[in-house]
């Protein structure tokens, strides 16, 4: 089966967030299962800088009633993978993929509306005429309005599938701020006020459905939990389905990490003491190995459960416990966190910023990893802290609920979840795994090991989305 992936970030080549990591793994999964993958992507200024890549064909011309655009297909070899690229640099050639240091692209509708028809384009002019065209996130989200309006019957045959990987992020414009889409037929039947919402036509549009986890897909059926898009979604409930993310296990396991002081295994957990004293020490907290610690790493926003957080952390330093937070975001959750960092030496330490290393050492260091998320589709960190027999605490949302099983419910329990979105029952929470911690040792080591023997692989997330490809053609 001949799948391209139109995706706006592919890890390895250019990256802002997790949608870059399904760039790259889930192709490559199917690339291995023996399907035909291609790549479409921008060819952002920061590829341009460190690639010198040639055409794939001659200087390709789309023409609109707004204007004429003229732009070059760039291809690469990549793990086997053919890659092109849309070389526009009115669009493409700026300092950051979506933004500059301080805001948002105001043109990021017209961008990426652009990219999404010059896709098209480009497979026409390569002659590589796809089974699926496999959409990601607003920015590839009119694909499927703009193959189902083709008219050259280049794509007939050709079925589109759209992955929500976050459905707060929709891609809403005036449509006056897309004119590459103004005069295009059949645009007005997708305008609501003067707005398009990219995100809803790709809903509308698209083949099939799919987002990054089960409980997810059952999250965006509710009124609550889908962003606005609950009556759209329930129209297509028939053609969607959540087909959970998979972990990269070359990248995030204690064995092989070679951000880690030392190696661990889930047969031999005893360096991951070694790794704690190091964690303790690069975040400026006093070496003791047997203080539970408790580790967390992401964006600071309100999505990520900062609100349950805050309001706790006086009672939570009231017990015996050390926390160490990693990640920027939002300025005043940065301040706050700053201040009382001061106010907490001995047992609160905050990292204003992002790397690699940290993150490693906070996965390998740390006994528990919190993720109190308002919501999360799929969430990758608790699946490398699991990888890492580092125990999770979450809010049974999304990809978190399909992943962590709790100890009060099973003998497979993997981790401590909560479901109440309120600052008391993430700290109920978190006491009844401190407790947990201080008074079953023994159970408390069988956790981590059973995290550190479950598995979710991207072999197994390629299986299912070749069964939904195929499914189209039935």
């Amino acid at each position: 089966m001949k799948i391209v992936f139109a995706i706006s970030e592919v890890e390895e080549l250019v990256k802002t967030g997790g949608l870059a990591d399904v760039g790259k793994a889930l192709p490559l999964a199917l690339k291995d299962a023996g399907e035909d993958v291609a790549i479409v992507m921008p060819y952002y200024k920061v590829l341009a800088d460190s690639l010198d890549l040639p055409t794939a064909c001659e200087t390709q011309t789309l023409f609109t009633e707004y204007k004429v655009y003229n732009f070059e297909v760039r291809v690469m070899d990549w793990h086997g993978i053919p890659v092109y690229f849309v070389d526009y640099p009115e669009y493409f050639m700026r300092e950051g993929l979506y933004s500059n240091a301080y805001e948002a692209y105001e043109d990021n509708g017209e961008r990426f509306c652009f990219f999404s028809g010059a896709v098209l384009a480009a497979l026409q002019a390569i002659n590589y005429s796809p089974d699926v065209i496999h959409c990601h996130d607003w920015h590839t989200a009119m694909l499927p309005y703009l193959t189902a309006y083709d008219n050259t019957g280049f794509f007939d045959r050709t079925r589109t599938v759209f992955t929500i990987h976050n459905a707060a992020f929709q891609g809403v414009n005036l449509l006056e701020k897309v004119p590459f889409l103004r005069h295009h037929p059949g645009i007005l039947a997708q305008v609501h006020g003067g707005y398009i919402n990219m995100l809803q036509s790709g809903i509308e549009f698209a083949t099939k459905v799919t987002t990054v986890s089960p409980h997810y897909a059952q999250e965006l059926l509710t009124d609550l939990g889908s962003h606005g898009l609950h009556e759209r979604l329930v129209r297509r409930k028939t053609d969607l389905s959540g087909i959970l993310n998979g972990c990269d296990y070359t990248q995030w396991n204690p064995a092989t990490d070679s951000f880690l002081p030392e190696h661990y295994d889930v047969d031999n957990l005893l360096p991951k003491q070694t790794c704690k004293s190091a964690l303790q020490e690069k975040s400026g907290l006093p070496k003791n190995v047997s203080i539970p610690l408790i580790g967390m790493v992401c964006r600071l926003t309100e999505q990520k459960g900062f609100g349950y957080i805050l309001p706790i952390l006086d009672e939570l330093v009231q017990h015996n416990v050390q926390i160490v937070i990693v990640g920027t975001g939002d300025p005043k959750m940065c301040m706050d966190l700053g201040e009382f960092a001061q106010n907490n030496p001995s047992q609160f330490a905050f990292i204003n910023g992002f790397s690699s290393e940290h993150a490693h050492l906070v996965e390998a260091g740390a006994d528990f990893f919190l993720m109190p998320s308002q919501f999360e589709p799929c969430g990758l960190n608790q699946m490398y802290s699991l990888a890492y027999g580092t125990i999770p605490i979450v809010r049974a949302v999304g990809g978190l609920k399909d992943t962590v099983v709790d100890n009060r419910h099973s003998e497979d329990a993997t981790g401590f979840v909560f479901e109440q979105p309120r600052p008391e029952a993430l700290l109920a929470c978190i006491r009844r795994a401190l407790l947990f911690y201080y008074e079953h040792p023994v159970k408390f080591r069988e956790m981590q090991q059973r995290g550190m023997n479950t598995r979710f692989t991207w072999e197994r997330a390629a299986g299912e989305y070749i069964k939904l490809y195929g499914s189209m053609f039935v």
